[in-house]
């Protein structure tokens, strides 16, 4: 997910910061001078409630309708334009004016000047830890701020247009492709030579953003200890989960030694298994998935994987509350290379009662004709679609409950989009939805042939995942005078080999994350999310005994997931839910399992799939309680309120791939 994360530039008040610190920052509160974001304080209170929710979502939509258009290279989009509703936005939740005006209003309710509803104060509440996350006291540090916008759009607008691609071996043309086409290539191509030039290509990633990176690291590490963090690392995570850097890391260091020695045993089974050039970055991908990929890849044609989506998401009884979703799902020049799912419109309930449903944007980047685009998309799907169902469902009486960045916990928004991608590697999943386009059942030996080649290896992606936060880690750390482009370059293989036991299949100057203000330092909240799905898919397990097709997970996911929204700490949610704290126990159990054993329990789920088949069947009309749109740029391909529903809508986008893509591809397995 690539779920965003505004840096938050103040920590709520009473969390985790030290007393100085806060102090500190309280002290200044007064003294600094309201800009034009401001919401005066009124009399009435409810007045006051109104207007904050207004600008709010007027300030959120603005931003993010631009950042669409951006990220989707469409016509008339300005990375100015982005600066600048960034900047606005990140003014209004940062503006003291605002945070003084709902403070006073708690206070003169706490003298008995006012008496405030149950409702009131829980808004008021959330708007005060809301905005206590986003003041900038010193004008120095607003302006600072304003400077790393420009700088992060101008990145931006260069890694957008990166003549990327790599060096066909044999004929010596360059050939160009994103970075998922890189990746995908090296994952399902037979010739060693063409997955390491797409090795190469992916690599250069790094040397093409370094010089400007390092700027913006540095500028970055400037505003966190301006505001009194230890760094930007500090006062990010800080923001986003309530402890701060040093907390986070006892909790990644457990893991990553108890995850340690079960690599080193993964890599030498591999090397074993395969031969010690398996290891090499440019072959492990397509050692661990090049047969297996292109076995199971007729399963996955990529015009079904809307409607499959529709019908698993259906079958488990989870709705959008009358949503609208907008999907751009192919790749193209120019378009942002990494998958996301964003609400310009957030979903909250008015004082009237009234509901006010969200407005999504939706994106992958599928080359339909590329063996692996048909799972790659579907599990794009089901992740953002998690999202999208999260945030669809938060029914709180406030905006600000919706808000998908600080004081939102990053791991809280990326437990609902992991536990449901997860289903694609289930077999009780598979063996109802991954059907041929002539609906041939994937056989049991080739998903047997998957989990034997990729089941010892899972380890591999949790150590992924945790390289990302070590390299940022240390990269906010550096000493300002070690940070120029030689160094960043340096640091980052260093972190690969020592987290991931050598360089990376996915160089961490590809992934996208730290380079944008959004996601930067937020990659450790997949890995506490991870935590959180294994230890909620076991406990489902353990209560229902199924999974797959079971309509009372939605409705599980949404009461205790769902509806709170950023009124309720992720740790407290999950721990609720689960009836245990979050523990990396259920992770390292099923790292730990024999393969044997993983074999013999995905069989039965099997069979028991394939006997009873889906809930929902295909052509079967499924209603998710949202508006579906199905985009390519600016070309609106189908519509569910103009072409006949979901399904009519899938009928239409099927039709258009097939012309666009796969003219000249078979039309069974």
């Amino acid at each position: 997910m690539v779920l965003s994360q505004l840096a938050a530039t103040v920590l709520p008040r009473g969390v985790g910061a030290s007393g100085k610190v806060a102090t500190r920052l309280s002290a200044g509160l007064a003294s600094v001078a309201p800009s034009k974001m401001a919401v005066a304080a009124e009399t009435n209170t409810q007045e006051l409630i109104d207007k904050l929710n207004a600008a709010y979502e007027k300030a959120h939509l603005n931003y993010e309708d631009n950042f669409w258009a951006t990220k989707m290279a469409l016509k008339g989009n300005s990375s100015d334009a982005l600066a600048a509703s960034k900047t606005a936005y990140e003014t209004f939740l940062g503006d003291p004016v605002n945070l003084r005006a709902v403070r006073q209003a708690l206070e003169a309710a706490k003298a008995g000047k006012e008496q405030l509803s149950e409702q009131q104060e829980k808004v008021l509440r959330i708007m005060e830890r809301t905005f206590g996350c986003y003041i900038l006291e010193d004008p120095a540090a607003a302006a600072l701020k304003e400077k790393i916008n420009s700088l992060e759009a101008g990145l931006s607008q260069s890694r957008n247009t990166m003549s990327l691609g790599y060096t066909d071996p044999a004929s010596g043309e360059f050939r160009k492709a994103s970075s998922v086409q890189l990746r995908n290539t090296m994952r399902v191509s037979d010739d060693e030579a063409t997955r390491k030039a797409c090795y190469e290509g992916v690599r250069g990633i790094g040397p093409f953003v370094s010089e400007q990176f390092v700027e913006i690291v540095k500028q970055r590490n400037k505003l966190a200890r301006l505001l009194g963090f230890e760094d930007f690392y500090d006062y990010k995570v800080t923001a986003a989960e309530g402890f701060g850097k040093t907390r986070l890391f006892e909790i990644l260091d457990d893991l990553e030694a108890k995850t340690r020695p079960i690599m080193a045993a993964a890599r030498q089974r591999l090397a074993q298994d395969k031969g010690a050039a398996a290891l090499e970055p440019w072959n492990m991908s397509y050692a661990l998935a090049g047969d297996t990929e292109k076995a199971q890849d007729p399963y996955f044609p990529f015009e079904q994987a809307v409607d499959v989506w529709a019908r698993t998401f259906g079958a488990l009884g989870i709705e959008y509350s009358g949503a609208t979703m907008t999907l751009d799902l192919c790749d193209r020049d120019g378009k942002y290379s990494n998958g996301f799912c964003h609400w310009p419109q957030v979903a909250w309930r008015k004082p009237d009662g009234a509901f006010v449903p969200s407005r999504a944007n939706f994106t992958s980047l599928a080359t339909p004709s590329q063996v692996g685009s048909g799972k790659t998309a579907l599990v794009t799907l089901l992740h953002e679609g998690g999202h999208a169902a999260h945030f669809a469902n938060i029914d709180q009486p406030s905006p600000f409950f919706s808000q998908e960045r600080a004081p939102t916990s990053v791991a809280y928004a990326e437990t609902q989009s992991m536990f449901l991608d997860a289903f694609a590697h289930d077999a009780a999943w598979l063996g109802r939805y991954a059907l041929s386009r002539g609906g041939e059942v994937m056989p049991w030996n080739i998903i047997a042939d998957g989990y034997a080649a990729t089941q010892p290896y899972d380890v591999f992606a949790l150590r992924a995942m945790i390289a990302v936060p070590y390299f940022e880690k240390a990269l906010y750390e550096l000493p300002e005078a070690e940070l120029t482009p030689e160094r960043l370059l340096a640091l980052a293989d260093e972190v690969e080999t020592h987290v991931q036991g050598g360089l990376s299949p996915r160089p961490l100057l590809s992934v996208p994350h730290p380079l944008s203000d959004e996601s930067s330092c937020y990659y450790h909240g997949y890995v506490l999310a991870e935590m959180a799905v294994r230890q909620t898919r076991a406990f489902f397990k353990s209560k229902y005994g199924k999974l797959v097709d079971n309509p009372a997970i939605g409705k599980e996911l949404c009461e205790g997931y769902w509806r709170p929204g950023n009124g309720a700490m992720f740790l407290d949610l999950v721990e609720r839910l689960t009836a245990k704290p979050l523990a990396a126990d259920d992770w390292v159990h099923d790292l730990e399992r024999p393969l044997e054993a993983v074999l013999r329990e995905e069989e039965a789920d099997y069979k028991e799939a394939v006997a009873a088949g889906p809930a929902i069947k295909h052509g079967q009309p499924v209603d998710l309680k949202m508006r579906v749109r199905l985009v390519h740029g600016d070309e609106v391909i189908a519509d569910s309120e103009t072409d006949g529903g979901l399904a009519g809508a899938c009928d239409k986008f099927k039709a258009w791939v097939d012309k666009t893509y796969l003219a000249e591809q078979p039309k069974s397995a």
